[in-house]
């Protein structure tokens, strides 16, 4: 069995698959093995989600209680001040978040916008929180724009396997999607991408989503794995709810494709027992989003999460002013000191 957490573009569904038909232990073995190559496994990268723009959103997702198509009663809000934004983001960073997220439901952010929107940013920046923008899909000159401001990450998921998509999406296209993310690389800035579990898929198309994001010519540097969050009023309010080890097993074979990216437990965390999420994090979950709400749905409230943190022996990652190769060496310095302390013991006693 390889263990050796290499980075790889060329996943096939019959690997992928391999790794899903694993017995449960073996595979989370195999998950926190790889792990351990490139995180230290205690602890967890914390960031708060904000919704700067709610609801009214033209786009037909099936899952979203903000997209107009829908009436799930959503109180709807224009774009948030600036000064807003940002008091928001001083409030993440004195809970212990590390990096400020803004989300907007828009189909794709227009140029009367983006003025704002890059004061967000570049006013975040200047908190010392690393920074997240969701905005929909993003022409050439818009992702420049936000790259130059400063921005670290913009988030675009997938969502699903290509396959899927049309079922749950039919104002944009898969390629649509791919070609925001095409865009985002090419200004320079890191890609948090991943997809949303339980919506009535098939496991094939799991193992498509998981293909598509470990394929891409850059793996995402985040990859957050949402569970469906059933809302009132959306198509898929009544879809048969995914097993809970099934999440289990897709967050593992996220980890193992996708070593180097930090894996996180997104949307549906508010569903989840404490023991479900430790068991997350030890499939290689190493990354969640703080706060009582996450956009308009609701999530653990912070003091949970600082308890069950505490009782898991978990720390919040600290951001970390490093290129991968000297965080790399770093790790592998920790590791080795580990391995020699496990060779001696005290002679005297």
């Amino acid at each position: 069995m390889q263990t050796h957490a290499e980075v790889r573009h060329d996943w096939t569904e019959a690997e992928i698959q391999a790794l899903f038909d694993l017995p449960f232990n073996d595979l989370l073995f195999r998950a926190q093995t790889v792990h351990r190559q490139h995180f230290d496994p205690n602890e967890v990268q914390v960031s708060t989600l904000l919704s700067i723009k709610t609801g009214a959103c033209p786009e037909d997702c099936k899952y979203c209680p903000q997209s107009a198509h829908y009436d799930t009663g959503l109180e709807k809000q224009r774009l948030m001040e600036v000064e807003a934004v940002l008091a928001k983001a001083k409030q993440a960073k004195a809970a212990g978040s590390t990096r400020f997220c803004m989300g907007a439901a828009w189909k794709h952010p227009t140029d009367r916008d983006m003025p704002y929107v890059l004061e967000m940013v570049k006013g975040v920046k200047e908190l010392g929180l690393e920074t997240c923008m969701t905005l929909g899909m993003l022409k050439e000159h818009q992702a420049d724009q936000l790259a130059e401001a400063g921005l670290d990450y913009y988030n675009h998921n997938l969502d699903t396997s290509p396959e899927f998509y049309d079922k749950i999406i039919t104002t944009r296209t898969y390629q649509d999607r791919l070609d925001t993310l095409g865009h985002v690389r090419d200004a320079g800035m890191k890609i948090c991408s991943g997809g949303i579990l339980g919506m009535g898929e098939t496991a094939n198309d799991r193992i498509g989503l998981l293909k598509q994001l470990a394929n891409l010519p850059q793996q995402p540097e985040s990859v957050p794995i949402n569970m469906l969050v059933k809302v009132e009023g959306t198509p898929l309010e009544n879809v048969e709810d995914l097993d809970p080890l099934e999440f289990v097993r897709n967050i593992a074979v996220a980890r193992i494709l996708m070593p180097k990216s930090h894996v996180r437990l997104s949307a549906g965390r508010e569903q989840m027992s404490d023991e479900m999420q430790a068991m997350t994090f030890f499939a290689g979950a190493n990354s969640i989003f703080y706060g009582e709400c996450l956009l308009t749905t609701p999530n653990p409230e912070t003091n949970r999460d600082l308890q069950l943190f505490k009782r898991l022996g978990i720390n919040v990652e600290q951001r970390i002013e490093q290129t991968d190769a000297e965080q790399e060496e770093a790790i592998a310095r920790n590791l080795q000191a580990r391995q020699d302390d496990a060779l001696f013991y005290d002679a005297v006693n």
